[in-house]
């Protein structure tokens, strides 16, 4: 089992043991209080007191975490498109019963992750499953782990299947990616956006932050651009990053309408 060190406020796995967390030391993250403080996968497979939570999140869309929660707590979506099973963002914790679960499901295409925060141990997933992982080359820098099986991909688009594109919107993180599944909602388009565009609890608005727990606001411009790349493109819902954040319909309109709400503001301030 692996035993390369894992950050427990984060949940970033390393290659090697290291006094620091170039993510938490980062200020869109954060050193806990208590300080930086570490563990591995083997100890927490061992330990008993985490099980994987594999749940229905919406059509063709099973959400992938654990509990209880580990590190930052975001849950993974397995994507159950028409070309295949593709695994949206990575879920820290990973064992032999969620992996035969995902395998019993159909097992995976490849896996995409939005930004560094839930890199985790995405190299984990990619060798269990024997498939890729996509990363925005803008992003390279935040790797805990190299591996051959992480692919570097630049620009604004990338296809990783017919019916599933990445959008680097630049928000939260210049790597900071959406993906696009058109055959989503039984065709009425999904957005899964991790938190590059953030689920809040009003359903009707999203946000966009540079740092969430530091509370820095994203640029006007970045804001700006991503709400200019996501016009053309129709989804009715939006998926974010936790368990059961998701606007269900209108999902388009929202992202526009927040965007002009967030502009309005930024622009009042200066």
């Amino acid at each position: 089992m692996s035993t390369e060190p894992m950050c427990l406020a984060c949940g970033m796995q390393y290659a090697g043991p290291r006094d620091n967390c170039p993510v938490c030391e980062d200020e869109r993250q954060y050193v806990p209080a208590a300080g930086q403080r570490w563990t591995d996968l083997a100890t927490l497979r061992a330990g008993g007191s985490y099980r994987p939570r594999v749940q229905e999140q919406g059509p063709g869309l099973v959400g992938v975490g654990s509990d209880p929660k580990f590190a930052i707590g975001q849950r993974a979506l397995l994507v159950q498109a028409e070309s295949g099973n593709f695994l949206w963002d990575c879920a820290a914790y990973l064992d032999d019963a969620l992996i035969a679960k995902i395998t019993e499901l159909g097992g995976l295409t490849g896996i995409a992750i939005s930004h560094p925060h839930y890199y985790t141990t995405m190299v984990e997933w990619a060798r269990a499953f024997d498939v890729p992982v996509y990363l925005h080359e803008d992003d390279q820098q935040w790797i805990g782990r190299p591996d051959p099986s992480i692919k570097l991909w630049s620009g604004t688009t990338l296809d990783v299947a017919d019916d599933l594109r990445l959008i680097n919107l630049g928000v939260h993180f210049a790597g900071g990616t959406v993906l696009h599944w058109p055959g989503g909602e039984e065709g009425r388009g999904a957005l899964l956006s991790g938190d590059i565009v953030q689920v809040v609890p009003d359903r009707t608005h999203v946000g966009f932050m540079y740092s969430y727990p530091n509370l820095i606001p994203e640029r006007p411009s970045v804001v700006r651009r991503a709400a200019e790349l996501l016009e053309p493109y129709r989804f009715d819902a939006i998926y974010g990053a936790w368990w059961d954040a998701i606007v269900r319909s209108d999902g388009h309109e929202v992202v526009q309408r927040s965007a002009r709400r967030y502009l309005a503001h930024a622009l009042e301030a200066f």
